[in-house]
């Protein structure tokens, strides 16, 4: 069947009146990007498209919610950009549930999060309030002309220091005094050579991990 067509049935079976097909399935085309092959059969089409032309269908009647599962499975990594830029499109007009294990996705295209673990809800948080424990009481640095570990410890909050390869360390620091500020404005007193200082996340696949595992 050619994508148009289709579009056109997938319309007939949500009832959209007839006088109103051919705007229905045009705003379809245009939001998904398939323009160039409107007229081509379905089962011609790359995977990615095909995609495309699943969520045309799911759209085409403007329903509140949309629901995609794993969306981006077997795509090649541009047709995967592409589509997560198209669910973030979505979003504008519609609520959109997505269902996905690829959980680097659901960071790139999620604002709330849900996870749940044999059929009970385990988490349920925006996904800044998720960013923001997925925080550590860790930092990162690296530096040109380092001091010896014990000036370190001298800034308020430190805690831990272990000096790693390259010049580089890792601090641990109390979880209610962050010293990355101090520890800025002493690098630069004493001429260290700062330049990286990364506050150290977990991933999102280490919180689903530490969620999902037996205690």
């Amino acid at each position: 069947m050619l994508v148009e067509e289709y579009l056109r049935f997938c319309a007939k079976l949500h009832h959209i009146p007839g006088r109103e097909i051919a705007k229905a399935v045009n705003k379809v085309i245009d939001q998904c990007s398939l323009q160039t092959v409107r007229q081509r059969l379905i089962g011609n089409l790359s995977k990615g498209y095909q995609q495309r032309v699943g969520i045309a269908q799911a759209i085409i009647h403007t329903p509140t919610v949309v629901i995609l599962d794993e969306p981006t499975i077997g795509l090649d990594p541009k047709e995967i950009l592409k589509i997560r830029e198209l669910i973030r499109e979505l979003g504008k007009e519609h609520s959109v549930i997505l269902s996905s294990h690829i959980l680097q996705e659901v960071q790139a295209v999620c604002n709330h999060v849900q996870i749940i673990n044999h059929g009970q809800l385990i988490l349920n948080d925006t996904m800044s309030g998720l960013l923001a424990e997925m925080q550590t009481t860790h930092l990162e640095v690296a530096l040109r002309r380092p001091p010896v570990l014990d000036v370190f410890k001298q800034i308020e909050g430190v805690e831990e220091v272990d000096a790693r390869e390259n010049k580089r360390f890792r601090i641990q620091h109390a979880a209610d005094n962050n010293p990355a500020e101090a520890l800025v404005e002493k690098a630069v007193a004493g001429d260290w050579g700062l330049y990286e200082l990364i506050p150290e996340h977990r991933t999102l696949e280490q919180v689903f991990v530490e969620l999902t595992s037996p205690r």
